[in-house]
């Protein structure tokens, strides 16, 4: 049978067609499930979706559908901010959809973090509360800074961000897998994209710990405008850059 699905899969024009296929393969309890996940697949469902969990900085993180899959290319986003924390650091992933940022960053710290992550999006924190939970993540529902208890004002050490930067008007030239099964808030970022970008600076001073950073993903064209609206926030900034993953970062600290 995973031969045959291996064949109808890259009829259906899945590039990785075998990879899909043992993946597919793992997450059905039986072939009547195999066959339902290879619909889902085959009719264009995110992979991640179908089979329940997305692979990020190593671990399995859990999404479903109507939820943002996290992209490889943030990453490099974790890795930055790896590089940045102590043990005991406070770490707030904000727009965190199913929590991946947050929860890479607490596993790759020696010593362990302090970790909290928010969302406005209910559907995406209830697999947050799941993939932070190992961690001891406590996780907020709400807009923005809105979401957060006044016991964490003042104390962000790290304040990882990947908040939605794709302009309205070029949604509609994502992918399908994107654009019609993900919700639009985790993907629009408003006219020019980054309407979240100058929100989350303009409350980020009130959050971060004195010297405390904030690391938000953006496209290396964005970048100088994300950057400005920081600065304009009275941080001081530094953009990074990934060639391997395609990443662009601007680090901002108080």
């Amino acid at each position: 049978m995973v031969t045959t699905l291996v064949e109808r899969l890259r009829a259906a024009g899945c590039v990785f067609a075998e990879e899909e296929a043992d993946l597919l393969a793992g997450a059905a309890r039986d072939d009547g499930h195999l066959a339902e996940l290879a619909a889902r697949r085959i009719g264009g469902e995110p992979l991640e979706h179908v089979v329940g969990w997305a692979e990020f900085c190593g671990l399995r993180m859990e999404v479903g559908a109507g939820a943002f899959v996290p992209r490889r290319r943030s990453e490099f986003l974790v890795r930055e901010a790896v590089a940045l924390a102590g043990p005991g650091a406070v770490v707030l992933d904000l727009c965190c959809g199913v929590g991946a940022l947050g929860a890479a960053v607490a596993a790759q710290v020696p010593g362990g973090v302090e970790l909290h992550a928010a969302d406005v999006d209910p559907a995406a924190l209830a697999y947050a509360r799941r993939n932070v939970a190992p961690y001891g993540g406590s996780v907020w529902e709400g807009d923005l800074y809105a979401a957060l208890p006044a016991s964490l004002r003042g104390r962000v050490d790290l304040l990882v961000v990947n908040a939605p930067y794709v302009p309205t008007q070029e949604i509609g030239f994502m992918p399908s897998e994107a654009r019609d099964h993900e919700p639009l808030l985790s993907l629009d970022g408003g006219a020019d994209g980054l309407d979240i970008h100058r929100r989350v600076a303009a409350g980020s001073a009130a959050w971060l710990a004195p010297g405390g950073r904030l690391l938000i993903e953006t496209s290396s064209r964005q970048s100088p405008s994300t950057a400005s609206a920081l600065g304009a926030a009275g941080l001081a900034t530094r953009t990074v850059t990934s060639q391997e993953l395609y990443a662009t970062v601007v680090i901002a600290e108080a």
